[in-house]
């Protein structure tokens, strides 16, 4: 994540979480650093992983007080190993304490995210099968944790409603029909976007390709019937396949030769990768 993205998109939303978490005060460590009093602390990891969010950590303690130093013995997709030292962070020891919950929150969040999409990204490796994520993200974290997915191996389905045409079963129903659906799309949408059909039968997958539609998303369908999707699709549309994918069923997908796998599973399932920072002390 470059910095004119963290200023334009993740700064705000960094500031809203510090407030979140100090509303008038940090009375613990108020009451125990009366002045300002330079410092460092080590930045340690606890657990086998990927590391994502350095830059987002440094940046929570930076915009608690610009003179913070971070410095990173690691980057953005490392893997990293249990007890290893990733880094130190320099400042007035009161900034040290009071951005250390938001800090590693993200930076646990984001690598946790990316090591649990590496490791589902590397059951795709070496087929044409592209792993995408979704929209199940949390509240005020998709630029944060979109992020992470990257940095783990997968692709960024679309960021938001305004990125792209996603036509989904209640639109479908809002509409008509796929066909009426596609064709509303076609009239309204500009034409540098695609548009993307959800579709759960073969009937639908027929309807998608007659209407055409540029992606056919097969949601919650057996490999059976995806196959045979695919052989009435026939490389008219790019394909996607969908519904509950994790890493423990995403082998029965890999043989499809479908252009993506699309997981909710790699933002709003992935346990945090332990992260902490430890043996604070005063520096000259």
């Amino acid at each position: 994540m470059n910095k004119i993205t963290m200023r334009l998109q993740a700064d705000h939303l960094i500031l809203e979480a510090l407030k979140e978490d100090i509303s008038s005060e940090d009375v613990s460590t108020n009451a125990v650093m009366k002045e300002a009093a330079a410092g460092e602390v080590d930045l340690i990891c606890k657990q086998d992983g990927i590391i994502a969010g350095l830059e987002v950590f440094g940046r929570v303690f930076e915009l608690l007080d610009p003179d913070t130093k971070t410095e990173f013995y690691c980057k953005d997709g490392d893997e990293v190993k249990a007890g290893q030292l990733m880094g130190k962070v320099r400042g007035d020891i009161r900034v040290l304490l009071s951005g250390e919950r938001t800090a590693l929150n993200y930076l646990q969040r984001m690598s946790g995210i990316a090591t649990y999409t590496h490791s589902v990204a590397e059951l795709l490796k070496g087929g044409r099968t592209k792993l995408l994520d979704t929209r199940k993200t949390t509240p005020n974290m998709r630029i944060f944790e979109k992020y992470a997915v990257r940095v783990g191996g997968g692709y960024n389905h679309r960021y938001n409603l305004s990125d792209g045409v996603l036509l989904k079963d209640n639109h479908i129903g809002a509409a008509g029909g796929v066909a009426r659906a596609v064709k509303m799309a076609k009239e309204y949408a500009p034409f540098v976007r695609k548009i993307e059909v959800e579709v759960e039968n073969l009937d639908m997958v027929r309807e998608a390709v007659e209407a055409g539609a540029d992606i056919i998303m097969l949601d919650n369908m057996s490999p059976d019937e995806m196959r045979e999707a695919l052989r009435i699709i026939d490389g008219r549309a790019e394909t996607e396949c969908s519904g509950n994918v994790t890493k423990e069923n995403i082998a029965r997908l890999t043989e499809l030769g479908v252009d993506y796998i699309s997981s909710g599973a790699l933002t709003h399932s992935a346990s945090i990768l332990d992260i902490s920072m430890k043996n604070l002390h005063a520096v000259c």
